[in-house]
């Protein structure tokens, strides 16, 4: 008698579709929710504001880039995401060829990520890119690299979380490291730092150094100090992307109800702005357990936790100081009075904690700087690359 054999089931193939409409578009966004049910540390976005950020006409990141958004399916079943995007101002900063990816969630797959992966190379590859590097989402100013250590604590506004497997299906897919930017972390040990005390004094007993607040009456004028101060400030930098006027407008549109004048620090010197510092409350903390929706009361907590006490903690995204003031004295000083003039509003209304994030792993001076006054490093995101042949 001859034995019947049950031929294994096949396993689905995985597809990978370009986003179309409105349902695409939901499914894009939900996918995360799915991976990331039993990981305590990952913070729902809301889903407003992702939609803002994915819509070419309220996002000016369109205005010079070209976007495409993919879902990977296996079986009708969305298991991944990614976007892929070619920045015409990077373009014509580096003239290398390079393009981008992004939004990468999926499943522990090799094949979804290779999915994935390959169809934001191709789609790269059609329009003129010789190698694909990420992820950004959308740009090295937005959301930078995958998160590689540090996997025990929540991200803080505007960072990036993800799970630990990622980078081990990127490395298998043929991608390696491009760079790492580091998160440091400060916990208020009581007072000022002595560093930054020594910093402050000695800039305010310079009669050429004015430190102030943002003036919100003046929003416009102040952001294009700003802009004007960071575009200079990080020219030299690895993947410098130049801010443009409306992508710092934007933010501050979205941030302006969160963030008071004191948040942010200028430091001028014989009456030019030649510094600054901006700190952001770590809304994630806020809406951590609203599952990314402010309805049906999403938005009375939100507005509760907004007006009724300091944020427990904050980040500072950005700290510039003019190139020509780098390497001297001078600069240290009006950088670290910067930094020590917003640090002493937040712990002086109680808040204990913040994250200077994020830094280029060679970028010594800074580290050293941050280290200086307790910054500790807790977290490393990672920039992958691959050449597209």
């Amino acid at each position: 008698m001859v034995a019947l054999v049950k031929p294994p089931e096949m396993t689905p193939s995985v597809t990978v579709r370009p986003v179309r409409g409105k349902e695409d578009l939901r499914t894009f966004l939900d996918l995360p929710f799915a991976l990331y049910a039993g990981d305590p540390n990952w913070v729902a976005p809301l889903y407003l504001e992702r939609l803002e950020h994915l819509d070419p006409k309220k996002n000016p990141y369109y205005r010079h880039a070209e976007v495409e958004l993919f879902t990977a399916l296996r079986g009708g079943r969305p298991v991944g995401r990614i976007s892929a995007q070619l920045c015409r101002l990077r373009g014509e900063h580096y003239q290398d060829g390079v393009g981008q990816f992004g939004f990468l969630e999926a499943e522990d797959d090799p094949a979804v990520f290779a999915a994935l992966l390959d169809a934001a190379a191709a789609w790269l590859k059609q329009r003129g890119a010789t190698a694909i590097q990420g992820p950004f989402s959308f740009s090295i100013n937005d959301e930078t690299g995958l998160l590689i250590e540090g996997f025990d604590t929540p991200p803080s506004v505007l960072m990036g979380h993800a799970l630990s497997y990622y980078g081990r299906r990127l490395e298998e897919a043929g991608f390696a490291k491009a760079k790492d930017v580091m998160a440091y972390d400060f916990i208020d040990q009581g007072g000022m730092p002595r560093a930054l005390r020594s910093a402050y004094d000695k800039a305010m007993a310079d009669p050429g150094v004015v430190l102030r607040p943002l003036d919100k009456r003046q929003l416009m004028r102040e952001l294009r100090i700003i802009v004007s101060i960071a575009n200079d400030a990080w020219s030299g930098n690895w993947g410098f992307v130049p801010w443009t006027e409306e992508e710092m407008t934007a933010l501050a549109n979205n941030l302006k109800m969160l963030v008071a004048g004191d948040y942010i620090a200028i430091a001028e010197y014989k009456g030019e702005p030649a510094a600054m510092a901006i700190t952001l409350p770590n809304v994630n903390e806020w809406i951590a357990g609203l599952h990314g929706r402010l309805l049906p009361f999403g938005w009375a907590r939100l507005a509760w936790q907004l007006f009724s006490r300091p944020p427990r903690s904050v980040r500072m995204p950005l700290m510039g100081l003019r190139r020509k003031y780098h390497g001297t004295a001078l600069g240290a000083v009006l950088g670290m009075a910067a930094i020590a003039r917003v640090w002493s509003y937040h712990v002086g209304r109680g808040t204990g904690r913040a994250e200077a994030s994020w830094i280029l792993e060679d970028n010594m001076p800074m580290r050293r700087m941050i280290e200086s006054f307790g910054g500790r490093p807790y977290k490393t995101y990672r920039i992958y690359e691959k050449l597209i042949g």
